[in-house]
């Protein structure tokens, strides 16, 4: 996540606001009470309901649609409390980043604010934050499966694995002593910042997973 987060209050104007998000380069903003509460977002897509509705009537008729009637009455608004849309989808700064990404997508939000255990913004993540453990370089992804995962967890030796690694897709080949042993190294690799794939194409010399499987139906 940004830690340093641009945000306003509920009282700052229009004006104000789209002047902020030009000047700082964003795109939506918190709103944030006294006690760093977050409110609300305002958004690039909320001002421009304004420009979208600019010289309409915005005393709607009575059978006008929910949405079009909620986008000419943030069309009339002048404050980021009228402006904002509420409440605001937020996360705990503990969450990880797979259920932060399907939030995103549950709610079609492009950001999300990040709170602290007394429920204080403490930073925001965007979906270009999320994409971030995406953008390493296939060396360092090698790296982490040999040092990580072969070395560091499973104790094998790096000669007997060879580690290939192409536009983040990882091809673990090499030979091992056991069949549970190939799985839970593609698992892992699996679990690596920046990997996209993994193709376990490894030999191994005694399948234990059959035994475990017949041990689990005796019992």
């Amino acid at each position: 996540m940004t830690r340093s987060v641009v945000t306003v209050s509920p009282d700052l104007g229009y004006k104000q606001i789209a002047d902020l998000l030009v000047d700082m380069g964003v795109s939506a903003v918190p709103v944030v009470g006294d006690d760093r509460t977050v409110i609300g977002v305002v958004s690039e897509a909320d001002l421009l309901h304004k420009v979208e509705c600019n010289g309409a009537d915005v005393h709607a008729g009575l059978f006008e649609r929910r949405r079009s009637r909620r986008a000419r009455q943030k069309a009339a608004g002048e404050t980021a409390r009228e402006l904002m849309t509420s409440p605001a989808v937020t996360v705990p700064d503990g969450v990880p980043l797979t259920s932060a990404a399907q939030l995103m997508e549950r709610h079609d939000v492009k950001r999300l604010p990040v709170l602290g255990a007394d429920g204080g913004l403490v930073g925001i993540v965007a979906r270009r934050d999320l994409l971030r453990r995406y953008l390493r370089t296939d060396d360092e992804i090698r790296a982490d499966v040999i040092d990580g995962v072969l070395l560091g967890v499973l104790w094998l030796d790096p000669v007997e694995v060879d580690v290939t690694v192409a536009d983040g897709h990882v091809t673990l080949s090499g030979s091992v002593d056991r069949r549970s042993t190939a799985q839970i190294a593609a698992r892992l690799t699996r679990a690596l910042d920046g990997v996209v794939g993994v193709t376990e194409d490894m030999r191994w010399g005694f399948d234990d997973t059959t035994l475990r499987h017949r041990y689990a139906l005796d019992v």
